[in-house]
C-alpha cells in the first residue's frame, strides 16, 4: 500500500488539469456578465490609464527652493515718526526672501523707549493694585511689561490703581490706528522664483521664462497670458483670495501662495508648467474678535550722546504670506502597467464569480444549474459479510471492497453563459481482498 501510494503520488505530480466549461443560454445572466465586462473595462481604460495614468511610474519627492523679493515705496507723515519714506528694508521681515515673509501695513509706534521705572499699563489686570502689598517687589507682570517695584501708584483720590514697575518706559499704551499706516502696499510687486527638481527622473524646472532679455522681469506681471512672469501685485494676490486688501491691511492676515507642479515627462519639458493658487489661511473672524488679525513687536535701538541706550518699540499688523509648493511627476514605466493591466484581468475573474452566483442562487432553475456546474461523488462500501461470501466464492464482484459512483445531475444540455465547471481528476485505489 505504501510504495503503491507514493508511485501514485509521483505520478500525479506529472499530471496536467484543465477547465471545463457548461454553457448556459440564460439571457438575463449573459447579458449581466457582458455589462460587468464593458463596466470594469471602461473603468480600466479611462480611468485607470488616460485620468490616473497607471501605466506611469511617480515620484512624488519634489525637492524645491523659493526665493522672494518685494519691490515698491510708500511716504507717511505720523506725529510719532513724523515724514518718513518707506522702503523694502522697512517694511519687509526678514529682509532675505523666503518662503514665508511679512509685509507690515499698520503700525503702532512707541518712541524714546528707556529702561526705568513707571506705572503698568491699566489694560493688564495683574498690574492692578489697592495697596502697596498687592505689589511685591520683583515679581513679574503677567502678560505685563515689566518687574513689580512693590509700590501701588494711584491717580487722584481714585482708590484702585497699577503697580509700579521696572521696564522700559513709556509702556505701550496707545490702541490700533483706524486706517492702515502703509495702505498703498497693495501696490507693491513680490517676485517668487521657484527651483524644482524630481530626483527619479532627474528632471529639473524654474516658474521663469528662459529667455536672455533683462527688460522682460521689469515689464510684465502675471496672469493667464503671462504664467511664466513670476511678478505678483500684492492687492491682486489678497483680491483672488476673496478678501479687501484694506481690510486685511488694517489688522493684518496670513495669505497662503500655492505652486502647483503636475508633470507628464513622456510629453515635452514645455508641457510641464506651474498652476497657482491663493488662499487666505488665518481664520477671518468678526473686526472686534480678540483673534482677528496677524500682529508681532519688534524694537530698533539706539544710544545718546551720554551712551545710555534707548529704543522705538513698534507694534507690527501686517500681511503674512506663506509660499507651499508641491507637485508629482510620471512617466512610462512596465511594471505599473502590467500591475494595472493584472488588476483589470482580477477584476474579470470577479464578474465572473458574481454571476456564477446569480446563476446557481437566485434566478428560478436555479437548482439545475448547481446540478450542471457540480458533480457529486459517493463512495460505495461493500457491506462484511457479502466480503466473506465474495472471498469464499470467488466472485469477480468481491475483489473490490470499494466502488466510486458518480451522479451527474440533469441532461446534456448546452448552454451559453459565465459558468464552469471544474474538471476533477478521480482516482480510487481499490482495496485489496485478503
Amino acid at each position: 500500500m505504501g510504495q503503491a501510494g507514493c508511485k501514485g503520488l509521483s505520478q500525479s505530480l506529472f499530471d496536467y488539469k484543465t477547465e471545463k466549461y457548461v454553457i448556459a443560454k440564460n439571457k438575463k445572466v449573459g447579458l449581466l456578465y457582458r455589462l460587468l465586462q464593458v463596466s470594469i473595462l471602461t473603468y480600466l481604460v479611462v480611468w485607470v490609464f488616460l485620468v490616473k495614468k497607471g501605466y506611469q511610474d511617480t515620484d512624488t519627492s519634489l525637492q524645491s527652493s523659493i526665493v522672494t523679493k518685494v519691490k515698491g515705496v510708500t511716504f507717511t507723515n505720523t506725529s510719532e515718526l513724523g515724514e518718513r519714506l518707506w522702503d523694502v528694508a522697512d517694511y519687509v521681515i526678514p529682509p532675505q526672501g523666503e518662503n514665508v515673509f511679512f509685509v507690515v501695513t499698520n503700525l503702532i509706534v512707541t518712541p524714546n523707549q528707556r529702561q526705568d521705572t513707571c506705572a503698568e499699563s491699566e489694560s493688564i489686570p495683574d498690574a492692578w493694585c489697592y495697596t502697596d502689598r498687592d505689589c511685591p517687589p520683583g515679581e513679574p507682570v503677567v502678560a505685563g511689561n515689566g518687574v513689580k517695584t512693590g509700590r501701588c501708584l494711584r491717580v487722584g483720590s481714585m482708590q484702585r490703581g497699577t503697580c509700579e514697575i521696572f521696564a522700559w518706559c513709556p509702556v505701550e499704551t496707545k490702541s490700533r490706528p483706524a486706517k492702515p499706516l502703509l495702505g498703498k502696499a497693495e501696490d507693491f510687486t513680490v517676485y517668487i522664483k521657484n527651483f524644482i527638481r524630481f530626483p527619479k527622473f532627474n528632471f529639473s524646472k524654474t516658474n521663469v521664462l528662459d529667455t536672455k532679455d533683462r527688460a522682460f522681469l521689469k515689464s510684465c506681471q502675471f496672469g493667464p497670458k503671462n504664467p511664466y512672469c513670476p511678478i505678483f501685485r500684492l492687492g491682486s494676490v489678497v483680491s483672488w483670495t476673496g478678501s479687501n486688501f484694506q481690510e486685511i491691511a488694517l489688522q493684518g492676515g496670513v495669505i497662503g501662495i500655492q505652486i502647483e507642479w503636475d508633470c507628464d515627462l513622456d510629453k515635452a519639458p514645455s508641457e510641464c508648467n506651474p498652476h497657482y493658487s491663493f488662499s487666505r489661511l488665518d481664520n477671518k473672524f468678526s473686526e472686534n474678535s480678540i483673534s482677528s488679525g496677524y500682529n508681532f513687536r519688534f524694537a530698533k535701538y539706539y544710544r545718546d550722546g551720554a551712551g545710555v541706550e534707548f529704543r522705538t518699540l513698534m507694534k507690527a499688523y501686517g500681511i503674512r504670506f506663506d509660499v507651499m509648493v508641491n507637485g508629482k511627476a510620471g512617466k512610462f514605466s512596465i511594471i505599473p502597467t502590467i500591475i494595472n493591466i493584472g488588476s483589470g484581468v482580477a477584476l474579470m475573474g470577479a464578474g465572473a464569480f458574481f454571476c456564477d452566483l446569480v446563476l446557481i442562487y437566485f434566478i428560478k432553475k436555479s437548482h439545475f444549474y448547481r446540478d450542471k456546474k457540480y458533480e457529486e461523488v459517493r463512495i460505495l462500501r461493500v457491506l462484511p459479510g457479502l466480503a466473506e461470501s465474495s472471498q469464499q466464492g470467488g466472485t469477480p464482484e468481491a475483489e473490490d471492497a470499494e466502488q466510486p459512483e458518480a451522479r451527474h445531475g440533469g441532461g446534456s444540455q448546452k448552454g451559453n453563459g459565465c459558468t464552469r465547471l471544474q474538471g476533477e481528476d478521480l482516482r480510487m485505489s481499490l482495496a485489496e481482498t485478503a
